[in-house]
């Protein structure tokens, strides 16, 4: 069953809202690919966070029920990770004098139509590897071994889909209505700084077993 809810709410929109290739890419297809574009992106984005959690949820049912310990190194090695990306966002913001920013910008030809951004949403997803660690580090220790654990899973992962799609709603509807105040250095360091603090509270309160 589904364990601390609202903490991996809270750490899927933190992880939406550092910078990277997904967001880079929304940006870009507001910009200039249009909405059915854009909601194709949406879609297919979403459908590589479902495809992550159900390839880790068909060989975590057999960890899990098996040895215990092996649940607790995926998490501790989850608080690790979620650490790790709390430094690298403090030390990136620390370091890096931003001026536009959400990300490296994306490179590829202009998707038209709902099915090109599909396509071009999934395989950006699938072969981002934040997607990827955190569904093989993080991802299982919101699950715990009594109840459904496979279902549990998936069902993390649609949450998962459904926060990162939330966020990504909302960052492009104000890239749309104008990017003054989201492109401002000063804005774009100070939600780093809060973004990195509050994933290394998490790291340690989720390997410490809290």
């Amino acid at each position: 069953m589904p364990t601390n809810v609202p903490v991996f709410i809270t750490t899927t929109l933190l992880l939406a809202m550092l910078p990277g290739a997904s967001q880079a890419l929304m940006v870009r297809q507001v910009l200039e690919g249009g909405q059915r574009t854009l909601r194709g992106t949406l879609a297919g984005n979403a459908s590589g966070f479902l495809l992550w959690s159900t390839a880790t949820a068909a060989g975590l049912s057999a960890v899990l029920l098996a040895s215990p310990t092996a649940y607790a190194v995926l998490r501790i090695g989850g608080g690790i990770v979620l650490m790790i990306l709390g430094v690298k966002t403090l030390w990136t913001t620390l370091t890096t004098v931003s001026t536009v920013s959400t990300g490296q910008p994306y490179e590829g030809g202009r998707s038209t139509g709902f099915v090109g951004g599909y396509l071009t949403g999934l395989i950006t997803n699938l072969g981002n590897p934040k997607a990827g660690v955190f569904a093989i580090s993080v991802l299982p220790q919101f699950v715990t071994a009594k109840g459904p654990v496979f279902l549990s899973t998936v069902a993390l992962g649609a949450l998962w889909a459904l926060v990162s799609a939330s966020w990504y709603i909302l960052l492009t509807w104000a890239v749309s209505r104008g990017r003054t105040l989201v492109s401002q250095p000063t804005v774009l360091r100070g939600l780093s700084v809060i973004t990195g603090v509050v994933l290394l509270g998490l790291g340690a309160a989720v390997a410490a077993g809290v």
